[in-house]
């Protein structure tokens, strides 16, 4: 599936812009995004850069069964689900204005984004909140040895996990290394 790509114009006027979360009471799994890049605010759908990997590693760790585009986003709600009753996975932002990178934001926001959070999660009582971003969690959480994987504690009565974040920019993680990682929190909450 293609979309119209936005233009430099469309994509500066997305700063401070929102994107409305893929959300549902009672999902397996809320993935956390640091922010919106401006790039993904301009298009309004999550991870929606071309070169993000959120997309591809769902596939590959078989949190869905093709590569969605990030204008399908909103059926994550149903993957991995056995039959209809219930909702799969979703997404949501610890800071939810969109900034060209995630320097631009501050400790304080990314702590009052944490606060307003935890609110969502309470409400909406997710099995898991996978936190895309090792570093934005610790800021934003005050864990400043806070590594990868599953936390001591929880968030509302959620478990929480850790993973890398998906950009293209985080050069740490190869495609097959996320997908192992992701794949590890899959089979863990099916």
């Amino acid at each position: 599936m293609s979309a119209r790509k936005p233009t430099r114009e469309e994509i500066a006027a997305a700063h401070g812009k929102k994107v409305r979360d893929v959300i549902a009471p009672g999902l397996k799994v809320l993935f956390c995004g640091i922010n919106p890049s401006l790039y993904t605010a301009a298009v309004g759908h999550h991870f929606g850069r071309p070169g993000n990997r959120f997309w591809p590693t769902l596939e590959a760790a078989g949190f869905t069964d093709r590569l969605l585009h990030p204008s399908e986003q909103r059926e994550l709600l149903t993957c991995g689900l056995s039959d209809a009753r219930g909702f799969g996975y979703g997404i949501t932002n610890l800071v939810a204005r969109a900034t060209a990178t995630a320097d631009e934001l501050s400790a304080k926001e990314l702590v009052g984004g944490a606060r307003l959070l935890e609110k969502k999660i309470a409400r909406y009582r997710p099995q898991v909140v996978a936190f895309l971003g090792v570093t934005a969690y610790r800021t934003a959480f005050g864990r400043p040895k806070a590594k990868l994987g599953r936390q001591e504690e929880k968030l509302a009565e959620s478990e929480v996990r850790v993973l890398p974040n998906p950009s293209g920019l985080n050069a740490h993680y190869r495609l097959a290394g996320l997908a192992a990682l992701f794949a590890e929190l899959r089979e863990a909450v099916e």
